[in-house]
């Protein structure tokens, strides 16, 4: 809907003194009205075009007004409806209201209350859209490629959504396995590039002396085993966009190339005479800190700055509270199908392993453990036993911990000796404690109690670890284990 729908207003109001009446009034305030006098012209009133509110007569010459409502309601259920209704049918405008109208009005009524009711239906449904279009832009549960609804993915779709229009270079940087390719991917396919090529090179994987060939491309008799003429990335990405994965492996006599061809979008095939010019937006990457790259001499500061345009740092998984759960379920899906095995869902200690665990290897490693689980298993939901010995036996531990045997007579972490912490500690203070102090002692214990062992803190809290990393960054603690 545009603005100016919202600012009109359909009128069914099968009497016509009151309906020029009614349309001053809202004229007056700037509003447009559309009068229709019957439920079937308003009904396919609302067929053709949608307006902001619906002031609808109860009383109509062909259809029940409270039919109307419920079609107008079932077809758009944002719309606002008032209800008019006359001083004896009160009872109809109750039923109204339960039926979804927003407001009702007693006949006769003054221009004011006609004006306040409309313009209040106007604003709420304008709050609700506001609402509703931020509750999208920050619950994304997905992106494109993505899965994850955590506060650090929510920050790079808004990131690929900002820069994707632009022709500005991007350079994404994170460990491996955290998605840079999905990224360099979810930019192409939300630019005005999208119909054109995405050509990937992953400079890491392709021997040095070939590079070149594989990017500028080669004319026949170039070298050994060039038997004809081949076109490179850059010429495949013309129009669209070429991502340089891995960027920092790139050799240093190839750099300089790379930087003309940044600099001038010309470049020449290897062993070719001609220059050739073409339209690309560039994408790179890389794993490695690349101002210590710089630093170290291994890659040129021109080119970093050539292509460090806008920087996108994707978030280990660690930091994703709550998204690898989110994730392990998307691949489960996706592998029971594809494996033919009946997997339909986690079970809570699988689970609390997958939190509990610090995936080094990001979403690649957790990929490869449900791929795993997936071919060496089957069953209705993956158990515990079921994951691998880091993740299985890290769980196995933190039961143990939470429920220790009756017969323990060493006081543990999980149960403190009688006494000592069974009162609430709160129960005879006068003070109100702020509560991030006491999430700050309730960690500091917990961390103490295990020897700064932040997993197994993390899973007697009953919390992910990546919490515990993060509030202590913010109390700018160290952990000394």
């Amino acid at each position: 809907m545009t603005e100016s729908d919202l600012n009109r207003v359909l009128l069914v109001e099968d009497t016509a003194p009151l309906a020029r009446v009614y349309t001053e009034y809202l004229h007056s305030e700037g509003y447009e009205v559309e009068h229709q006098e019957t439920g079937a012209q308003a009904l396919e009133s609302l067929r053709l075009r949608q307006p902001g509110a619906l002031v609808l007569d109860l009383k109509l010459p062909d259809i029940d007004g409270l039919e109307v409502l419920r079609t107008a309601r079932e077809s758009h259920p944002d719309l606002p409806v008032i209800v008019v209704t006359a001083h004896g049918s009160i009872s109809v405008a109750v039923e109204a209201m339960r039926d979804g109208a927003f407001d009702f009005l007693v006949k006769p009524f003054t221009a004011a209350r006609l004006i306040v009711t409309v313009r209040n239906a106007l604003e709420r449904r304008r709050l609700t859209r506001i609402v509703a279009h931020y509750r999208r832009e920050l619950d994304r549960g997905s992106f494109h490629s993505f899965v994850g609804a955590s506060t650090p993915m929510q920050t790079v779709y808004r990131l690929i959504e900002s820069v994707a229009p632009s022709r500005a270079s991007v350079f994404l940087t994170g460990e491996s396995g955290t998605g840079k390719e999905l990224a360099a991917d979810a930019i192409h396919r939300c630019s005005p590039r999208r119909d054109h090529p995405f050509i990937a090179i992953n400079c890491a994987a392709i021997p040095k002396d070939l590079l070149e060939s594989e990017i500028f491309g080669h004319v026949k008799g170039a070298f050994t085993g060039a038997v004809g003429d081949r076109a490179g990335a850059a010429r495949q990405a013309d129009g669209g966009t070429l991502f340089l994965d891995e960027v920092c492996e790139m050799p240093m006599e190839l750099q300089a190339k790379i930087l003309r061809f940044v600099q001038t979008g010309t470049f020449q095939p290897v062993g070719g005479t001609q220059m050739e010019k073409v339209d690309v937006r560039f994408i790179s990457a890389t794993n490695r800190d690349p101002l210590a790259e710089v630093a170290a001499g291994r890659f040129r500061e021109d080119l970093y700055y050539r292509l460090h345009v806008v920087p996108i740092h994707l978030p280990p998984l660690r930091e994703r509270e709550g998204d690898v759960c989110l994730i392990a379920r998307h691949f489960l899906a996706d592998m029971a199908k594809e494996e033919g095995k009946a997997f339909q869902r986690l079970d809570s200690d699988a689970e609390s392993a997958l939190m509990a665990y610090d995936f080094p290897g990001n979403v690649r490693q957790l990929q490869n453990i449900l791929r795993n689980v997936v071919v060496l298993n089957d069953g209705a939901a993956v158990t515990r036993a079921m994951l691998p010995e880091p993740l299985r036996s890290a769980t196995a531990d933190a039961t143990a911990r939470r429920n220790p045997p009756e017969s323990a007579a060493a006081p543990s972490p999980e149960r403190p000796p009688a006494g000592e912490a069974a009162a609430d500690p709160l129960a005879s203070s006068t003070e109100v404690v702020p509560l991030w102090q006491l999430e700050k002692q309730a960690i500091q214990r917990a961390l103490a109690l295990t020897g700064d062992d932040v997993p197994r803190a993390a899973a007697l809290l009953e919390i992910s670890p990546s919490t515990i990393y993060r509030k202590l960054q913010q109390w700018k603690i160290k952990i000394t284990g």
